[in-house]
């Protein structure tokens, strides 16, 4: 018997068939089909855990306490989505085909349902088979009244029980709270973030950079932590503190409970504080801060901006620190550019003492998943043939 396990559920499906299919193209539709489940199999990234395919949709969980905050699964839900829709442009814009199938593309669409509760893990070949009330209850879910009573048709559908355990609370207010009625359960509170609008905003977004001529200092260090999960730790206050060596930070500003350009960091450095407000946050790609700093003895505040890039690699992630010139006045900024190029060793230490702690973080809380096998290429069509099979 598998032992009970806690943590949280995700199935991230595919719709839109009806629109889509023509029988006399099943080939064409299977291979699109086929690219799509690839790709959210590759995005579907640690801590969260591949379990299997089910036709069109892709099952994972992520333990209790492996992710570092809930915005962070919030990021890579939303992140999954904007990479789905941009495959659907590509294959638009690179159509050539006449059939329906290919045709039609663009009336796909993607959905995802999350819950939080109990489960057990059943090792059935090179997959894990999830088991459970709760998983259940998420896959009866599937079928709901989302569309009828909100008109979102792509949206990331919340139980009460994820919002309660991902601590999402104030990032629901934005989303649109909803009441599905499941046989033999009763009804179960959900709440409802529309996609399409997460695809919209990301598309019309200007980037804010800090351009070459304005660097003054670049480090880098090169964790075993994935991109995903160092993205969390450098949201949170405790860890933040850690590399920028501060004593604590506060964070002022959230939009709609998360954290957003316009979000301001407030170290406390001693007697010293020193807010960073946020210019750019491109989840598990880069954050851009432009931080005010007073002069100890000078009497005067410059404005520096500060940038963290993280890259994957083979290993994990190589995390780069950015320093850009001081801004004001003329003393001020001497000074703010001698202060960041004479003493690299004290950053460096800070980004080492920073890798030191997610580590042992990620260590202390069962370490990373261990992905045994896999999905071949094989298994992946015979699951979309399956999935097309249906209609």
């Amino acid at each position: 018997m598998a032992a009970s396990q806690t943590g949280l559920l995700l199935i991230a499906d595919i719709t839109g068939y009806t629109a889509y299919l023509n029988e006399s193209e099943l080939e064409h539709a299977q291979e699109t089909l086929s690219t799509l489940l690839e790709l959210l199999i590759e995005h579907t990234r640690p801590p969260l855990i591949l379990s299997r395919l089910a036709g069109d949709a892709v099952i994972s969980y992520a333990l209790q306490g492996a992710l570092p905050g809930g915005q962070t699964l919030v990021e890579m839900i939303e992140d999954t989505y904007v990479a789905f829709r941009r495959a659907i442009e590509l294959m638009v814009l690179n159509n050539t085909c006449r059939c329906s199938a290919c045709a039609n593309v663009s009336a796909l669409d993607l959905k995802f349902f999350v819950h939080a509760g109990r489960f057990a893990i059943q090792r059935l070949s090179a997959q894990d088979e999830l088991v459970g009330t709760d998983v259940n209850l998420l896959h009866r879910l599937l079928k709901n009244r989302v569309v009828a009573a909100t008109g979102v048709h792509a949206y990331t559908l919340y139980t009460e029980a994820a919002i309660s355990n991902l601590g999402l609370e104030e990032v629901s207010v934005a989303m649109q709270p909803h009441t599905e009625t499941v046989e033999h359960i009763g009804e179960v509170r959900v709440w409802v973030q529309d996609l399409h609008a997460v695809w919209q905003r990301k598309r019309a977004s200007v980037q804010v950079t800090l351009p070459p001529n304005r660097i003054v200092q670049q480090l880098e260090i090169e964790t075993s932590v994935p991109p995903e999960l160092v993205w969390g730790y450098l949201s949170l206050p405790e860890f933040r503190s850690v590399i920028i060596g501060s004593d604590r930070q506060e964070i002022l500003h959230r939009r709609e409970g998360r954290i957003a350009p316009g979000t301001v960091f407030q170290c406390y450095h001693g007697e010293t504080l020193i807010l960073q407000t946020i210019l750019a946050w491109e989840p598990f790609e880069r954050m851009l801060t432009e931080d005010l700093l007073p002069l100890p003895g000078v009497g005067t505040l410059i404005r520096v901006m500060i940038e963290f890039r993280l890259e994957p690699t083979p290993a994990g992630t190589r995390l780069i620190q950015i320093f850009g010139k001081a801004k004001g006045p003329l003393h001020g900024r001497l000074m703010g550019d001698l202060v960041m190029k004479r003493f690299p060793g004290r950053w460096r230490t800070y980004l080492e003492n920073f890798k030191m702690r997610i580590e042992r973080d990620v260590a202390e809380g069962g370490g990373l998943p261990q992905v045994i096998g896999g999905l071949t290429a094989g298994e992946i069509e015979a699951a979309a043939a399956a999935s097309l099979a249906k209609y």
